[in-house]
């Protein structure tokens, strides 16, 4: 998949391009900000990464230009903050708004839900989930928010997956333990208690306090 990058601040392009870079993108930088639909028609890329404030024309305007042409996904990465800002990069053609400053997690997630929502493919190295600022990695098994890593043993790692997955559901206690038992994690109803509290205790450590709610009688879910 390739992304382009229209972004004037060299050193966030930079880091934009690295990270994405690493996690198997192929990356092109718009270095000529009065040609950038030429550079689009040219490069033909999958996803669009559009700065707001630019040299001459600005963000809103090569948005524009490109939906005269094309539907690709396109996020706002802008340090603008206003409401009207947001809503006109919606109103313009934008798919998504990240304000700076921002988490690379964060926007290496959104891009794969939006590269998995328009294209359909199975995401290479597709290994983050997020949800509410809550970034868990596959790969190592770990949460991040905002930037902040939460070690997290195998069960904790589990049972936070389980929830994500199944986000905006109740997920109850057998379930939960049924799901652990298949994962060769055998738990029972005090060690799963014991794992949650302390999953919760991790999460509340890095600002993330009521991630889990608990219904009384029915599980557990994450809304």
């Amino acid at each position: 998949m390739k992304i382009l990058i229209v972004e004037d601040d060299p050193t966030i392009c930079d880091i934009v391009g690295e990270t994405l870079a690493r996690w198997g993108f192929e990356i092109v930088q718009a270095e000529d900000f009065d040609k950038v639909l030429t550079l689009f028609l040219h490069e033909s890329p999958h996803l669009v990464i559009m700065d707001i404030n630019l040299p001459s024309f600005d963000g809103f305007y090569w948005c524009n230009k490109i939906r005269e042409v094309s539907k690709v996904p396109l996020i706002f990465l802008s340090s603008r903050d206003t409401s009207l800002d947001m809503v006109m990069s919606m109103n313009m053609g934008g798919d998504d708004y990240i304000q700076k400053p921002f988490h690379t997690d964060v926007l290496l997630a959104k891009i794969n839900a939006l590269l998995r929502r328009t294209y359909s493919y199975p995401e290479p190295r597709s290994n983050i989930m997020e949800h509410d600022g809550v970034v868990l990695s596959l790969d190592d098994g770990d949460a991040r928010i905002d930037g902040q890593k939460a070690d997290l043993t195998k069960t904790e790692f589990l049972i936070l997956n389980i929830l994500m997955k199944h986000k905006g559901m109740i997920v109850d206690r057998k379930k939960l333990m049924r799901s652990l038992w298949e994962d060769e994690s055998f738990v029972d109803e005090n060690t799963l208690s014991v794992n949650m509290a302390r999953l919760r205790k991790k999460l509340a450590e890095l600002g993330k306090d009521n991630f889990i709610m608990t219904k009384k009688g029915r599980g557990y879910i994450i809304q």
